[in-house]
């Protein structure tokens, strides 16, 4: 199995700053892609960032110039530094790993971690 780990959301007023970390742990052979996900009240989940074993990183419209996804891979660790917060962030955020076990058969997996609360103010 695959923990992963999710810290540092919190609230903040519009225009502030957060940095959520994603550590995993556990039978990790192979790390493919890595993201993060939010879900608003009401509202679906939906992808905010991904990053690829490469370093290709992709972002929703929404955040795009504002969001930064990077990864540490020694410390198998996923990063999301969020500048110039809106209201319109306020969500769950979900960090997501897939990738293959290190453990025969080396079977697919796809972990999410609990989530963290991020509240923006206005």
């Amino acid at each position: 199995q695959v923990q992963l780990v999710e810290s540092g959301g919190g609230s903040v007023e519009a225009g502030g700053s957060l940095r959520l970390s994603c550590a995993a742990s556990g039978r990790i052979g192979i790390i493919n892609a890595m993201g993060w996900h939010r879900q608003a009240p009401g509202k679906q989940r939906e992808m905010v960032a991904s990053i690829t074993s490469g370093g290709r990183t992709n972002y929703a419209d929404s955040v795009k110039g504002r969001f930064t996804i990077s990864r540490d891979n020694a410390k198998i660790t996923l990063y999301l530094q969020m500048n110039s917060l809106k209201p319109d962030d306020t969500a769950v955020y979900y960090c997501n790993v897939g990738g293959k076990s290190a453990v025969y058969p080396y079977s697919d997996f796809d972990s999410w971690g609990q989530g963290t609360q991020v509240t923006v103010s206005s």
